[in-house]
């Protein structure tokens, strides 16, 4: 007979009052994303079925001209298959371009397409604004500390139930 699960831990009041209680704050505030999109931007999400996920895909796209489907799936923490799945619904929506790497014929590199650029460039300074003000408020030691969670938690998130 397999192991039963064991039950969540509740939280304390202290992890409730100081870290829990503002999760549904921050879950409003990326549930009202799509709100945020240029019309445009939305339209075609809509059109073409695509998610937050996919999303995801083109915002690791913005800081960089092109990335490979491997660095993208380092980058978010998700498996090649699952990254390069996203990336053809991308190609197949018009959001995306794939061209093999002319250093390293294997590799295949993705780059935002030029029409959505702009779209993602406003989008992502729109979203980000919040958290780079409240990231500016913090110390250096503890945006390190600040970052080392959020990814503490992405990677807990990743594995949740598996």
């Amino acid at each position: 007979m397999p192991d039963k699960p064991s039950a969540p831990r509740l939280p304390s009041r202290a992890e409730i009052t100081e870290v829990i209680g503002f999760m549904p704050l921050i879950a409003n505030f990326f549930d009202k994303a799509r709100a945020d999109m240029p019309a445009e931007h939305s339209a075609s999400f809509t059109e073409h079925n695509l998610t937050s996920r996919h999303g995801a895909v083109c915002v690791q796209l913005v800081p960089a001209e092109s990335l490979s489907v491997g660095e993208l799936a380092g980058r978010m923490g998700l498996a090649l298959s699952t990254v390069s799945e996203l990336v053809g619904d991308l190609d197949r929506a018009g959001w995306v371009s794939r061209q093999p790497d002319p250093a390293n014929r294997r590799r295949t590199l993705v780059a935002l397409q030029p029409q959505w650029r702009e779209h993602m460039e406003t989008f992502v300074a729109r979203r980000a604004e919040p958290l780079l003000a409240a990231m500016a408020t913090l110390t250096p030691e503890q945006r390190a500390g600040f970052a080392a969670g959020l990814q503490a938690w992405a990677h807990e998130i990743r594995h949740w139930r598996d």
